[in-house]
């Protein structure tokens, strides 16, 4: 027996989760809030945009849901770019694995270099984390200047990758065009 797509690329990279794509996810139901509450995860109820759950997902671990069964109905229906392409035969499983592994093996490279500007909070969106460091003045530091400008180029080409491959804006771009 095959394993399907998602045991094959989902469980490889966690990125919806991770607060890597995304920073917070929209929940429907008060019986879906109670239900993550009871789990154990910390929902923000705010009247205005609803309740969300904060990304990174505290249920995330590693690259695994460790609520798979109760996720939320967002977490059930959603499907990245990259997942959708290779669903319908635009690219191949193992090109996806590599876009994968290139991205996680990127994005460390900006955890590191957060890490190396003080500035690793867990609790927070990866683009959170990023701007908060870049917004710090260097003062009369020329290391840290030169770790922010690495830091800035390192997250541009992360959200870049980020918005091609896994949120599919190489697709609405072309769509606009045509």
């Amino acid at each position: 027996m095959n394993p399907s797509l998602t045991d094959t690329l989902c469980t490889r990279c966690g990125l919806c989760c991770d607060g890597s794509l995304f920073a917070d996810v929209e929940l429907g139901s008060r019986a879906e809030i109670t239900r993550l509450e009871v789990l154990g995860l910390v929902i923000d109820d705010d009247d205005a945009s609803g309740a969300l759950l904060p990304q990174p997902c505290r249920a995330l671990d590693g690259t695994l849901c460790s609520i798979y069964a109760h996720r939320p109905k967002c977490c059930r229906t959603f499907e990245c770019g990259l997942l959708k392409d290779v669903r319908r035969g635009a690219v191949s499983v193992e090109w996806a694995g590599e876009q994968i592994t290139q991205t996680l093996h990127e994005i460390a490279g900006v955890h590191d270099l957060l890490a190396q500007l003080g500035r690793e909070s867990a609790r927070l969106p990866l683009k959170e984390r990023c701007a908060e460091a870049l917004a710090r003045s260097p003062g009369a530091d020329p290391r840290r200047k030169r770790k922010q400008e690495e830091l800035e180029a390192a997250w541009s080409a992360v959200e870049s990758q980020i918005g091609t491959v896994f949120l599919g804006h190489r697709v609405k771009r072309a769509e606009k065009r045509g």
